[in-house]
């Protein structure tokens, strides 16, 4: 039964629900504005105080099953604070959303207001819980111009968080200089993201259509939705569109990286006479305000060090309080001279107040047998210094660890043949 509910629904029609849900014996019903919660909490910036204090007690959310209500951050939101995500919908693309979310169907959204209570008692009473999803769904990676390496450590995360059987989408949403299609030897000529945003424009981005023109990587369960093959198709990657495919990746992989480019300027401020025009940056800012996590990457060298110094500052005012994870690439004592690591930490932590810093040690092997093969680092060269360094980065820093508790038996189990002959001599 529903007994606490926040209506994310416009007027006059949320009055009337609020009505008969009251009458059919709800607790409290309270009325969010649909355009606020658009605005705000479905692009991550988070809940106002208002919000977040009805849903400390609410059980359940009522919200319409469009791209600008029902994203990954609503979903994500929800979860966090043990509320039930009800639907409503009409026609298929209602369904498609919430089925990629992993939610019970739509409630018919139209019909009067004892009709739709009635099918929203009935759908609370045999809502299913999501499954959770560990860490973070939605990972965007960025860095300062320079190529500190962006594109790699994607690719190696998407390789990572793979293990285990996760699901990982990974998506080539650079406007600038695409890379991902040529570094894993993949067609760019055919479907890939900007099919995937086109489609979530018309409604009609689902699970077959995102299996259909994504490129399995192989090898693990990653699928690829390539960039565009030319910097000039960059308009199809709309800030509406990128936000919708993203949301439909969300739903539909357990983990989606993002590999996107360096500008982060707001063409608008400095275009200010095509205030409706297509923006470059578009894809870049709309995957990074949608981020559940964003990976900074860059390069253990002055020059990269400088941009991404020049640059952070901008990032943390469009990512807000999304986590920040920084990464140093290609570390190398010839780069910054004697003790590498202490003088980048010091260095970050005295600009830019960076504290927790991760490091990926230069591996030229890997790296060059990895691009040969066209294949993830992971894969040619599993036990180097570079993918060895990717993984703790997954297993520490972006999945919550797993205690494990082992019997005595198992440790004994664990013990190599020499121990156990010992063990029983």
């Amino acid at each position: 039964m529903i007994t606490r509910v926040v209506l994310v629904l416009a007027q006059p029609a949320a009055l009337a629900l609020r009505e008969q849900l009251l009458l059919d014996g709800a607790r409290e019903v309270a009325i969010y504005p649909p355009d606020r919660f658009a605005a705000t909490v479905a692009v991550g910036q988070g809940p106002d105080a208002g919000l977040s204090a009805l849903l400390a007690t609410a059980d359940t959310l009522v919200l319409a099953a469009r791209v600008d209500q029902l994203t990954a951050h609503t979903v994500t939101l929800a979860d966090a604070r043990g509320v039930r995500v009800l639907p409503l919908g009409d026609d298929a693309a209602a369904a498609r959303l919430a089925a990629a979310f992993g939610l019970a169907s739509p409630v018919p959204a139209t019909g009067s207001a004892r009709d739709v209570a009635a099918a929203l008692a009935t759908a609370s009473a045999s809502a299913v819980a999501r499954p959770a999803v560990a860490g973070p769904r939605l990972i965007a990676v960025w860095g300062a111009h320079g190529a500190p390496g962006r594109s790699t450590i994607a690719v190696g995360l998407a390789a990572e968080l793979a293990r285990g059987g996760r699901h990982v989408a990974l998506v080539d949403a650079d406007a600038h200089a695409p890379s991902l299609a040529m570094a894993l030897g993949l067609p760019d000529e055919g479907p890939g993201f900007a099919v995937a945003c086109r489609q979530a424009e018309l409604d009609a981005l689902d699970e077959i259509e995102l299996q259909r023109i994504s490129v399995p990587l192989g090898g693990a369960d990653v699928d690829v939705l390539t960039g565009i093959n030319r910097p000039s198709r960059w308009p199809e990657l709309s800030d509406k569109r990128v936000r919708a495919a993203l949301a439909a990746c969300a739903g539909w992989a357990e983990h989606t990286v993002v590999d996107v480019a360096a500008s982060l300027e707001r063409d608008e401020e400095i275009v200010s006479d095509v205030i409706a025009g297509p923006r470059r940056n578009a894809a870049t800012l709309a995957a990074l305000e949608t981020a559940d996590h964003v990976v900074a990457v860059l390069a253990a060298d002055p020059v990269s060090v400088a941009r991404f110094l020049r640059s952070v500052g901008e990032l943390r005012a469009v990512i807000g309080t999304t986590p920040l994870t920084v990464v140093v690439n290609r570390l190398r004592r010839g780069g910054v001279g004697i003790d590498a690591r202490g003088q980048l930490r010091r260095t970050l932590e005295r600009y830019a107040d960076i504290r927790d810093v991760w490091f990926v040690p230069e591996d030229r092997r890997a790296a060059d047998a990895a691009m040969l093969a066209a294949r993830p680092a992971a894969e040619v060269a599993g036990r180097s210094a570079m993918v060895s360094a990717i993984r703790r980065i997954v297993g520490e820093a972006l999945l919550p660890p797993v205690p494990v508790t082992a019997t005595r038996r198992e440790r004994r189990g664990r013990r190599s043949p020499h121990e156990r002959l010992v063990a029983s001599a």
